[in-house]
């Protein structure tokens, strides 16, 4: 399988362009989300909306802001928590082995709410699909998200020490932290969304026959006449 290996400051500025591009929508996308993430079973559905707005992003989909309150985000509920039993499960185990297991594991099976939803795969086969589409590039994702919390630490550092206008500047700031932060995980989607489609593609067919078909007894072949016994002398 050859795919295009993550790249972490060309992903970075694809995020910010993306961000940029759609930074109405998305402004009132985290706003509405934000407003919302207090509010018991409402915020269930929000959560999901916000990683389908996600998903329509790395696709090039035009954003609903208004989407996280769609009545379908609250289909599958059941499978939506078990998939985040089993990652929290999970990842409590990898705790087991220290910090560095669980930190690997947290960034293997980043994608599996997003191919649970958007791929319609169970909450196992998701977390199995995140974990191969994201080997060998776990080191990138995590420095790319590395550098992007040092990058707006600093610019909240600086900004925030600006006199008088510092906490609007700092508010403003967060705000367009979480419109590229939504964007940087569009792309960082998109990028193992393909991963996926190849892996699925690559997958074999299996062939089953039908339980209720009978299967066709062969007819023997004729058995051949026996070699007569040699005379003896």
């Amino acid at each position: 399988m050859e795919t295009k290996k993550l790249q972490v400051i060309p992903t970075l500025v694809e995020a910010c362009q993306l961000g940029i591009k759609n930074v109405v929508p998305l402004i009132l996308t985290v706003f509405l989300y934000a407003v919302t993430v207090w509010i018991p079973y409402l915020n269930v559905g929000t959560t999901v909306g916000l990683y389908r707005i996600i998903i329509d992003l790395s696709k090039g989909n035009t954003i609903d802001p208004l989407s996280i309150f769609k009545k379908e985000n609250f289909e599958n509920m059941g499978g939506f928590f078990l998939m985040l039993g089993f990652l929290t499960l999970g990842i409590t185990a990898a705790m087991a082995f220290m910090f560095i297991p669980a930190l690997v594991m947290g960034i293997a099976w980043g994608y599996a709410i997003y191919i649970f939803l958007d791929k319609k795969a169970s909450p196992v086969k998701a977390m199995m699909l995140s974990d191969k589409a994201t080997y060998g590039e776990k080191w990138t994702i995590f420095f790319i998200g590395i550098l992007f919390g040092l990058a707006a630490g600093l610019l909240c550092g600086l900004f925030g020490a600006i006199p008088y206008l510092g906490v609007v500047l700092v508010l403003l700031l967060a705000i367009c932290i979480g419109v590229i932060g939504v964007a940087l995980e569009a792309v960082l989607y998109r990028h193992f969304s393909e991963k996926v489609d190849a892996i699925l593609a690559e997958a074999p067919v299996h062939h089953h026959r039908p339980r209720f078909e009978e299967p066709v007894a062969e007819t023997p072949a004729a058995e051949a006449p026996a070699d007569p016994a040699p005379d003896q002398e």
